[in-house]
């Protein structure tokens, strides 16, 4: 557009302008690299605040920055003219890119071997009282002698993904028996809890998507949760009066409620009916993860759902796993017709992964049998209540629960490493469950009971432990 003479001044005052604001500009960027504000940019892409400090000093020092840092850049010139010693120059590669973790934080991983209720670690053999082997079908004798028949026919590997190569017909028949056994149209295999949680949330949720979780939600769950692209609400746990508070102020179409059924570090219980009626109430999905209630609750070890008498609600997916009460390892979906088929086509953690091996599926399928017999349920469930029952007559400060799990917190991590430390000491394995993991000042011992434990060896444990925290 043509202007008018009486304008032209002001478009070259204005270009002057600029022309002055980017020199400051340039000025700040270049005070800030010397100062190492860039590496420091870079290295916090990923943390919104750090790029916002970064970002707020700029602005506040680039009004006149040039005459202010005239000074300190005369100083970095001569700074620059002498050479740093090569000891002083920080070099980033993988021996010092994570930060140290604190001795009594960190993990470590223990060559051991299982036999049953035993365990061997660095040469002791101890009572296992750490294991989510519940039922004991991991050594049961059916169980790997048909795994090594199967092994025998089929081989060892599955050899491709399922949609390639490697669907085994013995992985539709145990899904059939899953779904049968749960009371679900249909099921879906998948080579993990993990694998599922995260494949599932991923193939459910997009940037529309508003999901509700547990804060104590098992990391599966909330890394699904983070990699969905949905966006998350996280509400106090348990706290269904919080949750309701969430979806009346968040009402869009496409909601999903996440929560385990069984709390793997409180062994606590989500109320599933009253779950239930709040996805029904706000029209809204419900994922459950109930690894660690299959084979222990319900009348036939069906788990939470069986127990709410909601198996195979149409709101409702459930995911459940082999490595836990089954012995084995591997996991599944649970849902209805077109849940299941919409996932065969969109669950990308199955897709892309090579699928379970035909004589994993054989023993799962022999670790079903054994457990709808249900003389090992009985078993699990006796050495539960007398344990809590024993316990109470001690004083032991017991987390509510009443599942095979049986957190004892002690506060802090030493306490915490102190007793397990002793425990072992007197030939049982109970290790401490400390932050990350669970929140800070509640480290514990996470007790685990199974089938095959006897009662002498669980009052054996009461004894040490009433004794090491009276």
């Amino acid at each position: 557009m043509h202007l008018a003479p009486p304008f032209r001044p002001v478009r070259k005052a204005r270009r002057r302008f600029l022309r002055r604001e980017a020199a400051k500009k340039d000025d700040c960027r270049g005070w800030m690299q010397r100062l190492g504000l860039k590496t420091i940019t870079r290295r916090a892409r990923s943390s919104q605040q750090s790029v916002g400090c970064v970002t707020g000093l700029a602005q506040k020092t680039q009004a006149g920055c040039s005459s202010v840092f005239s000074p300190l850049t005369r100083w970095f010139a001569e700074v620059d003219s002498t050479p740093i010693p090569p000891s002083m120059t920080p070099v980033m590669d993988s021996r010092n890119w994570f930060d140290d973790v604190p001795t009594e934080r960190r993990r470590r991983l223990l060559r051991s071997r299982r036999d049953g209720g035993r365990i061997e670690v660095d040469g002791a053999r101890l009572l296992n009282f750490a294991a989510n082997d519940y039922l004991g079908l991991s050594h049961h004798p059916e169980v790997c002698r048909t795994a090594v028949q199967s092994i025998e026919a089929d081989g060892f590997g599955s050899g491709a993904s399922r949609l390639v190569s490697g669907d085994a017909p013995l992985l539709h028949e145990l899904e059939a028996r899953l779904a049968a056994w749960k009371g679900c149209e249909e099921a879906l295999l998948v080579g993990s809890g993990m694998l599922a949680n995260i494949g599932l949330l991923d193939a459910l949720a997009d940037r529309h998507t508003h999901l509700f979780c547990d804060r104590l939600n098992h990391a599966s769950l909330v890394d699904g949760a983070r990699l969905s692209r949905g966006k998350v609400h996280r509400y106090s746990h348990l706290d269904m009066a919080g949750l309701t508070a969430l979806l009346r102020r968040n009402d869009d179409r496409r909601r999903i409620l996440v929560s385990d059924g069984v709390f793997s570090m409180d062994g606590d219980c989500v109320d599933l009916g009253v779950l239930l009626d709040l996805a029904d109430a706000h029209d809204a999905l419900l994922v459950l993860d109930d690894a660690h209630g299959l084979g222990v609750l319900g009348a036939n070890g069906g788990g939470l759902s069986e127990e709410s008498g909601v198996q195979g609600d149409a709101r409702l997916v459930e995911v459940g796993t082999f490595g836990k009460a089954l012995g084995g390892y591997g996991a599944f979906i649970l849902g209805t017709h077109e849940m299941i088929e919409g996932l065969r086509q969109r669950l990308r953690t199955m897709i892309f992964s090579t699928a379970v091996p035909a004589c994993a599926a054989a023993a799962m399928l022999a670790a079903l049998t054994v457990l709808q017999q249900g003389d090992v349920i009985g078993r699990l469930r006796e050495n539960i209540d007398l344990f809590v029952e024993r316990a109470k007559v001690l004083g032991l400060p017991l987390m509510p629960s009443r599942t095979a799990i049986q957190p004892l917190v002690l506060g802090s991590d030493e306490a915490a490493l102190d007793v397990s430390g002793r425990l072992r000491a007197e030939g049982f394995f109970v290790p401490a469950i400390r932050p990350p993991t669970v929140p800070e000042g509640t480290a514990r011992l996470r007790i685990t009971l199974s089938a095959v434990h006897g009662a002498d060896d669980i009052e054996a444990l009461l004894s040490a432990l009433g004794r090491m925290t009276g």
